[in-house]
């Protein structure tokens, strides 16, 4: 039996296929290490509250 999910669950599930998208791309563009280097980096920035703020984002 499969049991439908729940309207967060199927949120949470289109950001992780969009997630998947967007790292897919950047593989497809850059390589493999800098896909996983932008996304610890974005996950760090989420962690640390640092995400969209225009001024921190700059290399």
């Amino acid at each position: 039996m499969t049991q439908a999910l729940t309207a967060e669950e199927q949120s949470k599930d289109r950001f992780f296929q969009e997630l998947a998208k967007v790292a897919e791309e950047m593989v497809d563009e850059h390589g493999k290490d800098f896909a996983a280097g932008a996304l610890v980096l974005a996950a760090r920035w989420v962690a640390e509250n640092r995400f969209g703020k225009a001024d921190e984002l700059k290399h």
